[in-house]
């Protein structure tokens, strides 16, 4: 199918990015309006927010999050979506709980997750979820999905993916859950906490309310994610008859391996990261001649359109439409994966980041290649008090 340059901007979305700049309380501000509102008028048409908590306890430790959690913050969210929509731009609001990768000196409650398993990286020692408490969480979801469609949003993109809490539930090598809510023996996934919530929040909000989800399609757990899960996963979201799935890669272990890039930004990441910040100039010799190595011995290079193989496998177990994201720079590629059916669209992180009119610039001229070097910075930046943005490579890395 030829992709023509009228439809080009419409088989492309902006990827849930981290932003922020919302308040202490996860209410958007001006600056969050106006980032969304420069997105649409710079030719974006399909925008997927940052990823928004359904519960204080389901924060993440990044600061700024934007939250979903109160019926108060609809009316703020309304400025957003109105914004948009004057130009024919759509939204969907990403919503999310981070499970066992947070803290409760963020959160101010205790961390919670599938199961007891701790994360290595995050380390905080996780409560096992009991039946009553999924089932809150579940209802959670479900209300948030709703007053996202109280507030204008085109639909909601549940984040199952990069290890929070539905990706948990779903990983064989996280939950080792022995109820109802482990892992099914015959799928080899435990989607019974996410069939669930998708029947919660269509019982809500309808069933034509639009939900897409975004999943990892694979990561390098200790027992990771194998493409016999990725398939089961497929085939469960294809008898769930969601509205779109997104195809995105990993977990917070390695973070960096879900954007990829051409460098571990150092400087940042000791002056910003929760984990590796500090002042000791020794601490800091010890990171980069001991943690340095480890952390470069893990971590993937920049590839290319690196999930658009996992896009085409999941293509033959659905007819749901496929969103892939990750490492699309050229025009040509982008153009290519679309028309040869690859994938059914594409989404874009970090190039909207270096250019946010990069969209047009497709349109102008189908060959363009974005700017973005794949530095990282922007990826460990969200760490910091700073909203997120493209820095130069010689900033901060």
């Amino acid at each position: 199918m030829e992709t023509s340059t009228n439809s080009l901007a419409s088989r492309l979305f902006r990827s849930a990015t981290w932003e922020g700049i919302a308040d202490a309380k996860g209410a958007p501000t001006e600056d969050y309006l106006a980032l969304y509102r420069d997105l649409a008028q710079k030719g974006v048409k399909n925008i997927i927010t940052g990823c928004t908590f359904v519960s204080r306890e389901g924060k993440m430790v990044q600061p700024g999050q934007a939250g979903i959690d109160d019926d108060s913050l609809i009316p703020c969210y309304q400025n957003v979506t109105e914004s948009v929509h004057q130009y024919g731009s759509k939204i969907y609001l990403q919503i999310s709980h981070a499970g066992r990768q947070t803290s409760s000196k963020v959160t101010g409650k205790p961390v919670v997750g599938a199961s007891k398993k701790r994360s290595p990286y995050f380390q905080s020692k996780p409560k096992m979820l009991s039946t009553k408490e999924i089932e809150r969480i579940i209802e959670s979801y479900a209300e948030a999905s709703l007053r996202a469609k109280l507030a204008g949003f085109d639909g909601v993109q549940i984040h199952a993916a990069h290890g929070y809490l539905v990706h948990q539930f779903l990983h064989p090598g996280i939950n080792n859950r022995t109820d109802e809510y482990g892992i099914n023996k015959q799928t080899g996934i435990g989607e019974l906490f996410f069939s669930q919530m998708i029947a919660a929040i269509q019982d809500k909000c309808g069933d034509s309310y639009p939900l897409l989800v975004k999943v990892s399609a694979a990561d390098e757990l200790s027992k990771p994610f194998s493409v016999n899960n990725f398939i089961s996963l497929i085939e469960f979201l294809n008898r769930e008859r969601i509205f779109a799935i997104e195809i995105s890669y990993g977990t917070m272990e390695n973070a960096l391996n879900i954007f990829r890039g051409q460098s571990i930004p150092t400087t940042a990441i000791l002056k910003y990261n929760f984990r590796y910040k500090t002042d000791s100039k020794l601490k800091k010799l010890v990171w980069k001649w001991v943690i340095l190595p480890v952390l470069k011995s893990r971590i993937k290079g920049f590839a290319e359109n690196y999930n658009l193989r996992y896009a085409e496998l999941a293509k033959q177990r659905t007819d749901i439409p496929i969103i892939c994201v990750g490492g699309f720079r050229k025009g040509k590629d982008i153009v290519n994966a679309l028309e040869s059916g690859e994938t059914d669209y594409i989404s874009l992180c970090r190039p909207l980041l270096c250019e946010p009119d990069f969209i047009n610039r497709l349109i102008r001229e189908t060959g363009y290649i974005s700017k973005c070097v794949n530095c990282n910075v922007c990826a460990v930046m969200c760490d910091s008090n700073h909203p997120t943005r493209c820095y130069k490579p010689d900033k901060g890395g």
